[in-house]
């Protein structure tokens, strides 16, 4: 068996801010009643966090849950761990009606650091990331130019953004080129 590798190895760009690819991450989409306590249990036991209010992320290193619609999670977690937690998901929800897959190695995520961050992604996205707006812990599930992506601020300023594995390279170099140097807007 051949060992897992990332969409894009790692590859990084900088320009005006930083991008890279963040490399392998856990991904679990998770599907059921948010308000369930079950659900809320196996959430905090397989993420360490609680069932994010809607449009928040709720995300510490590589574990978190992320609000994707009113009955849809996506969990982050260890890469390593990824099969043993949805073992886990799927044993503390049997009789509930949920819907827990690994969709890990389907998604590339990036982070886009180290500058004008919310210009970058202002220039890809069709939400108002305005500040007072948009603020650390707040994801928006949404278009990157054309292809469907999602991402969410860190407390330190910085996005993380996931797309699918397919379009990595195309979410890549749209970034990179909304990061080029003397691209500055200067809206923020």
């Amino acid at each position: 068996m051949s060992d897992p590798v990332s969409a894009l190895n790692h590859v990084s760009y900088v320009g005006i801010a930083r991008v890279e690819e963040t490399g392998l991450q856990g991904m679990i989409t998770l599907r059921g009643d948010l308000s369930s306590a079950a659900l809320g249990k196996a959430v905090k036991a397989a993420t360490g966090q609680e069932v994010p209010d809607v449009r928040r992320a709720a995300v510490s290193g590589d574990s978190g849950a992320c609000w994707m619609s009113p009955d849809e999670l996506l969990l982050l977690v260890p890469y390593a761990e990824v099969e043993a937690k949805l073992a886990a998901l799927n044993e503390a929800l049997k009789g509930e009606h949920a819907l827990a897959v690994n969709v890990s190695d389907a998604r590339a995520v990036f982070k886009v650091s180290d500058g004008p961050t919310r210009e970058v992604m202002a220039k890809l996205a069709p939400a108002d990331l305005s500040p007072g707006v948009f603020e650390p812990g707040e994801i928006r599930r949404t278009r990157l130019a054309q292809v469907a992506g999602a991402f969410w601020m860190e407390e330190d300023g910085s996005f993380r953004v996931i797309c699918f594995r397919s379009t990595a390279d195309y979410v890549f170099k749209l970034l990179s080129v909304a990061a080029q140097p003397g691209s500055e807007v200067g809206v923020f």
